[in-house]
């Protein structure tokens, strides 16, 4: 019985415990022997922490939230530092695992996880490690695939929030500013605004000024429309520049953007508008999977261990026009998916008169 691992990495997501049971029950259906690393590729340093999967181990985890097989988006297998930054990671330690993986007789790998996580098993490969990957971000950012699944999920989430947000803001005729998960891309916040009634979507792929916005704020008020709930990403700009700080592994952490805006605001008309912000942050990860990402956490799966079965190693399985395809891992990292101004979503935010900014 040929041995293969599955680990997940990177930041938790709903749906990747669908594609782990997806990948063990086809997987020992087609005569494999699946073993799960814990902590993604932090588990196959030192002694290891895995245990093997049989499709009893499995039975049941599709619909909970996070990972089963824990994650970690930090440690020694990081290569990703800052926006769109690769590192290579030190020989010795793609070397001890890939030691560590023929002690345990695994061939190799399918590894579920974003760029980051996919950057870094591209290296391994380099190791002689045969590796598939599998595209895991709420984001919705990676090139090459027409949407990841944990998206749809984080996307209700948020909805849910501004649902209850538009309650409070019009009782107290206050503006609320939301800030939703989006590094680099817009992709949460735009659907959620869109979805949840935002008055003002702010996004990092646009540059926006304070002063139209608080003109656009004022406007309102002059319609009778006495609170304004604004939708705003992570990575989006605050007076032209990111609101981040760096962690102890030299990543980039975002964090602040509804906070400077809302100080923003109230120092340029703070006698006008009563404002406060709310930060959704990891509830926007910890839900469970919806219908809609358990099937298609459930597709990727399966599709992960045919095309490992199929050999084709150094591939990304992607959905791409509501079929299942593969994609070089080297390719699908290169570069991110970003909102522009002919994604149907914005297009539709805009002919609703939703501040969009430039």
């Amino acid at each position: 019985m040929r041995k293969i691992g599955v680990l997940s990495g990177g930041g938790d997501c709903p749906g990747t415990n669908a594609v782990i049971a997806s990948i063990v029950k086809h997987g020992t259906r087609l005569g494999y022997e699946i073993v799960g690393f814990e902590r993604g590729l932090e588990g196959l340093l030192g002694d290891m922490s895995y245990r093997r999967l049989g499709v009893d181990d499995v039975k049941g985890i599709s619909w909970l939230g996070g990972t089963v097989l824990k994650t970690t988006s930090k440690g020694r297998f990081s290569s990703k530092v800052g926006k769109h930054k690769t590192i290579a990671i030190d020989p010795q330690i793609l070397q001890e695992a890939k030691d560590n993986l023929d002690s345990l007789g695994v061939e190799g790998l399918i590894v579920i996880g974003g760029d980051g996580t996919l950057a870094s098993a591209q290296q391994l490969m380099q190791y002689g490690v045969n590796i598939v990957g599998v595209p895991k971000t709420i984001d919705n950012d990676l090139g090459f695939t027409d949407v990841t699944f944990g998206f749809s999920s984080a996307v209700d989430v948020a909805v849910d929030a501004l649902d209850k947000i538009h309650t409070t803001a019009t009782s107290h005729e206050r503006t609320f500013i939301v800030e939703c998960m989006g590094r680099s891309a817009g992709w949460i916040t735009l659907s959620a605004g869109l979805a949840g009634g935002a008055n003002a979507i702010l996004l990092p792929e646009f540059n926006f000024s304070i002063d139209d916005l608080i003109d656009f704020m004022r406007h309102r008020l002059q319609s009778n429309n006495r609170s304004t709930v604004i939708a705003i990403a992570e990575g989006a700009k605050v007076n032209g520049s990111y609101q981040y700080e760096h962690t102890e592994s030299g990543e980039v952490q975002y964090t602040g953007a509804a906070e400077q805006l809302m100080r923003e605001i109230n120092r340029r008309a703070g006698n006008e508008f009563d404002v406060r912000h709310a930060v959704l942050g990891h509830t926007q990860r910890g839900t469970k999977p919806n219908s809609a990402d358990r099937i298609l956490s459930k597709r990727y799966g399966i599709a992960a261990i045919e095309v490992y079965d199929q050999a084709k190693f150094g591939s990304m399985v992607c959905a791409v026009n509501g079929e299942m395809k593969t994609v070089p891992i080297e390719k699908a990292t290169e570069r991110i998916k970003q909102v522009t101004r002919e994604t149907n979503e914005y297009y539709t935010a805009r002919q609703l008169g939703i501040f969009l900014g430039s």
